[in-house]
C-alpha cells in the first residue's frame, strides 16, 4: 500500500484516523494499524519486521545496563542488523561477484527483498549506537519500542527517522488544530508533487529509456534524463512530504528530508539538501567516527569516498548504484581539492547548472538497467552514435501532459526561491499596508489545498501511471 493510492487514501487512512483520535491507546492503535499497512504488500514480512523490533529492542536494553561488554553488545547488535540487511539485499549482489571471478558457481535461490528494511535496519543501527552513547535512554516498553519501529508514515521510505528525534513523543504526544491542519497541508502538497507532477513525467522517462540508446538521437536522451530528474526528486519529496504530514497528524515531528536539492550550487550543497536524513545518517555514524574532515587530506577524500560507495550501495545491489556513489563521491573530493572555491567564485546560476549536469549525470547510473546501457545512454546525450542511424522522435515517447508537467517540475524545482524572497524583501517591509490580512491568507491557502486534493483525487480516480521509485529501496 502507498499513500498516492485510493485503498489508502479513502479506506485505510480514514478509519485508522478515526480509531487513533477516539481510541485513547493511541500506541496500541499505531502499532496494530502499522502492522495492517505493511501486512497489505509484504504479509509474509511481518515476523521480520516484528523480530527486527525485538533484536534492537534487546540489545538498547542490554547496552544500556552492561558494564565493560558494552562495546561488544554494540557490535553484535549491529552486525545482526547488517546480517539481516546483507541477506535479503546484498547476498545474491555478492554471489554474482564470486561467480563472476571463478570462486563459486551456480546462482542463489532468488531472494525477496522485504518492503522498506533499508530503512529499518539503519533505524535500529542508530538506535543502538544513540543507547551506547548516552544520548538517549533505552526504551523500557517493547510495545512503545515496536511502534515506533513501525510506524507506518515513515516505514516503507522515510525519512529515516532516528529514535532520539522524536523519543518524548514516543511517551506523550498532543494533537492540536493548527498541528493538524499543518499536517493535512503538507500531506496534500505531497501527494501534488507525487500525482501530478512525477507520475506525469514517470511514463515519458520509462518509455524513453525503454528504447535502444542507438534509437536516441541528443535531444531526446537529454529530455528522457531531464523527465527522470524531475520524477525521481518530485516522487521521493513527495512522499516524504506525505511522511512528515502524517506525522503532524499523529502527534510527531518527523525531521525534514528535502530543502530545494536542485537550487543547489555546488555538490556539497546538493547533499545538504538531497535526502538529508540519510546524508546526515552517513555523516553522524560512518564519516565522523571514520574522523570525518579531522585527519589528513588523503585520508578525509577516502573517508567521502567510502561513505558515498555505501551511499550508493545502500540504494541497491547493483553496480549502476555503487558507480552513481562513487560519482558523487569523487565531484565532492574534487571540490575539497579547490573545486569549491572555484564554484564559489562563478555567478550562482553557473554553479547551479553545474551542479544539475553533475547531478543528471549521476541520474543515468541510477537509472539505467545496468552500466553498459548507461554508457550508451551517456553517450546518445553527448552526440556519440553514429549520424547515419535512424533516431526515435521523442514525441513517440514523451506526451504533452509530461511535457507540461517537466516545464512546471523544473521551474518549481530549480527556480532559486530564497533568492527571490530576499530580493522582494525591501519591497515588502517599504510597503506593509500590502500584505495580506491573516483571514485572506489562510482563506487562499485553505482554497489552494483543497484544489490540490481535488486534482490528485481525480487524477488518481482517472487510472493514471502510478509508480513509486523508493518502494523496494
Amino acid at each position: 500500500m502507498v499513500f498516492s493510492s485510493a485503498v489508502f487514501l479513502f479506506y485505510f487512512f480514514p478509519g485508522f484516523l478515526l480509531l487513533y483520535y477516539v481510541l485513547p491507546w493511541k500506541n496500541a492503535v499505531l502499532l496494530i494499524g502499522s502492522l495492517v499497512f505493511y501486512a497489505w504488500g509484504e504479509p509474509r514480512f511481518v515476523p521480520l519486521l516484528l523480530l527486527s523490533a525485538f533484536l534492537n529492542y534487546s540489545f538498547g536494553c542490554l547496552i544500556a545496563r552492561a558494564g565493560g561488554r558494552r562495546k561488544l553488545l554494540l557490535g553484535l547488535g549491529i552486525g545482526l542488523n547488517l546480517a539481516m540487511l546483507g541477506y535479503y539485499k546484498y547476498l545474491g549482489f555478492f554471489a554474482g561477484i564470486l561467480n563472476a571471478v571463478g570462486l563459486r558457481e551456480g546462482a542463489l535461490p532468488a531472494i525477496v527483498l522485504p518492503l522498506g528494511i533499508s530503512f529499518f535496519v539503519f533505524q535500529g543501527i542508530s538506535y543502538l549506537i544513540d543507547v551506547y552513547r548516552r544520548d538517549i535512554a533505552a526504551q523500557g516498553s517493547f510495545l512503545r519500542f515496536a511502534m515506533y519501529k513501525a510506524m507506518f508514515p515513515q516505514l516503507i521510505a522515510g525519512p529515516i527517522v532516528r529514535y532520539r528525534q522524536i523519543a518524548a513523543e514516543v511517551e506523550q504526544r498532543s494533537i492540536t488544530n493548527a498541528r493538524l491542519w499543518m499536517g493535512f497541508r503538507l500531506f496534500v502538497l505531497g501527494l501534488a508533487q507525487k500525482v501530478l507532477i512525477a507520475n506525469s513525467v514517470a511514463l515519458g522517462a520509462d518509455n524513453v529509456f525503454a528504447n535502444d540508446p542507438a534509437q536516441l538521437n541528443a535531444a531526446s536522451a537529454w529530455l528522457g534524463i531531464a523527465c527522470y530528474t524531475i520524477q525521481i526528486l518530485f516522487d521521493f519529496a513527495g512522499y516524504s512530504n506525505m511522511a512528515i504530514g502524517i506525522g503532524h497528524m499523529l502527534g510527531f515531528s518527523y525531521p525534514p528530508n528535502f530543502n530545494r536539492p536542485y537550487a543547489a550550487t555546488s555538490i556539497t550543497d546538493f547533499w545538504r539538501r538531497w535526502h538529508i536524513s540519510l546524508s546526515s545518517w552517513f555523516r553522524d555514524y560512518v564519516y565522523i567516527p571514520l574522523g570525518g574532515n579531522r585527519v589528513s587530506p588523503v585520508r578525509t577524500y577516502f573517508n567521502l569516498a567510502l561513505v558515498f560507495f555505501l551511499c550508493g550501495l545502500w540504494h541497491g545491489a547493483a553496480w549502476t548504484f555503487v558507480i552513481w556513489g562513487l560519482w558523487h563521491g569523487a565531484l565532492l573530493v574534487l571540490e575539497r581539492l579547490g573545486g569549491a572555491a572555484l564554484l564559489a567564485r562563478l555567478p550562482g546560476l553557473l554553479g547551479q547548472a553545474w551542479t544539475m549536469l553533475c547531478v543528471m549525470i549521476g541520474w543515468v547510473f541510477f537509472r539505467a538497467s545496468d552500466v553498459p546501457y548507461a554508457l550508451k545512454y551517456l553517450g546518445a546525450m553527448f552526440g556519440g552514435h553514429d549520424a547515419q542511424a535512424y533516431f526515435r522522435p521523442y514525441r513517440m515517447d514523451v506526451g504533452s501532459s509530461a511535457l507540461l508537467a517537466l516545464a512546471v517540475g523544473t521551474g518549481l524545482a530549480c527556480w532559486r526561491w530564497q533568492s527571490a524572497r530576499t530580493a522582494q524583501q525591501g519591497a515588502a517591509d517599504a510597503a506593509p499596508a500590502a500584505r495580506l490580512p491573516p483571514v485572506l491568507a489562510h482563506a487562499g491557502h485553505a482554497a489552494l489545498t483543497a484544489a490540490l486534493a481535488l486534482m490528485c483525487v481525480a487524477s488518481l480516480a482517472a487510472g493514471t501511471y502510478n509508480p513509486f521509485i523508493y518502494y523496494r529501496f
